[in-house]
């Protein structure tokens, strides 16, 4: 312990004019990521002390209202964007990222990593997948949609709620899973759900938020949504319809930025991102599959979801090709 009542007065006077080396605990890591990630419910705030016990740092988390308005902040923002790291983009948006030039290489092991169709990359790492599915409300609805067939072509009057493909990576999951089984029919088949669309949500928290309120029977979002029912809520009311088709396989990543103001302390992110530490905290709170090993099994609820025998997954080449003139398309189907 430093015995400061040995120094002269002098001296402890002219202390504060000399400049002291910076430590861990003046650090500031700045993350860009979505809403829903930072909520009181989300995973955000307990990785978010697991990580500062670990570094000595503070994790500043910014959000936003979902993956693809990350990456619209970033365009906008530029080389002058205050984060070191992004997390929340998606496989499906990495190319166009990457085109940006606004991200670096991480130069880290990713081995710990396991996603479906072994996906991994120089830039991005992953920290969580999933597959986008219809929830239904049982107490309204008996007989689900077993297809994307059947949505499209079903009663009008049992309403959905979906999210914006231009802001939302649910939005643009749905989107390229429509592209992924109509093809060229893309169009006509959002012409005929258009009338099935309730409202379309810039995120996935405010159409999930009308869900639950009771305000549609049906909601985009992800076979494991309803774990979060079973285990917090203790109720099966909400469940995910199996489409014969195929679901669409959602991989989220995070990014070490070029210009990151603590790229140091954030590539130590990344790899804690690989362990139980940070991954422990993703099937119960952001309900999603972890990408890296956990130190406990899943709950029990994990077991009784969908698991899709078939996926859909764009190469990220393909949705930075085709991603403007898919929405463009949508967007004329859905004014219709």
């Amino acid at each position: 312990m430093r015995k400061s009542w040995l120094i002269p007065a002098a001296l402890m006077a002219a202390a504060p004019l000399i400049a002291q080396p910076a430590t861990a605990a003046d650090k500031t890591l700045t993350v860009y990521t979505y809403e829903s990630f930072v909520a009181e419910w989300g995973p955000g705030p307990k990785i978010e002390a697991a990580f500062e016990a670990e570094c000595g740092c503070d994790l500043n988390w910014v959000g936003v209202a979902d993956g693809v308005a990350l990456l619209n902040r970033l365009k906008l923002e530029g080389e002058n964007a205050v984060a070191s790291l992004v997390l929340g983009l998606d496989t499906n948006l990495i190319a166009e990222a990457k085109a940006t030039g606004l991200f670096a290489a991480h130069g880290l092991d990713t081995g710990a990593i396991s996603v479906p169709r072994d996906f991994s990359d120089d830039v991005f790492i992953p920290y969580d997948y999933g597959y986008f599915a219809v929830i239904y409300d049982s107490d309204s609805i008996t007989t689900p949609p077993a297809s994307l067939k059947d949505l499209v072509e079903g009663n009008a009057d049992e309403k959905i709620v979906i999210q914006d493909p231009r802001t939302s990576t649910p939005g643009l999951g749905l989107l390229l899973w429509i592209k992924s089984v109509y093809g060229d029919d893309a169009a006509a088949a959002w012409e005929q759900l258009s009338g099935r669309v309730l409202t379309v949500t810039p995120g996935w928290s405010e159409s999930y938020g009308l869900f639950t309120s009771g305000e549609a029977p049906m909601v985009l979002s992800y076979t494991t949504s309803p774990a979060y029912h079973l285990v917090v809520e203790e109720t099966d009311r909400y469940r995910a319809a199996e489409f014969e088709e195929g679901h669409y396989l959602q991989i989220e990543v995070a990014g070490l930025l070029a210009n990151a103001p603590e790229a140091d302390l954030a590539r130590q992110f990344l790899d804690f991102m690989m362990t139980p530490g940070f991954q422990n905290h993703i099937p119960t709170h952001n309900w999603m599959l972890p990408a890296a090993a956990v130190s406990e099994p899943l709950p029990e609820a994990f077991e009784t979801l969908v698991s899709p025998e078939k996926s859909f997954l764009f190469t990220p080449g393909e949705v930075a090709q085709s991603r403007a003139a898919w929405i463009e398309e949508w967007l004329g189907a859905m004014s219709r």
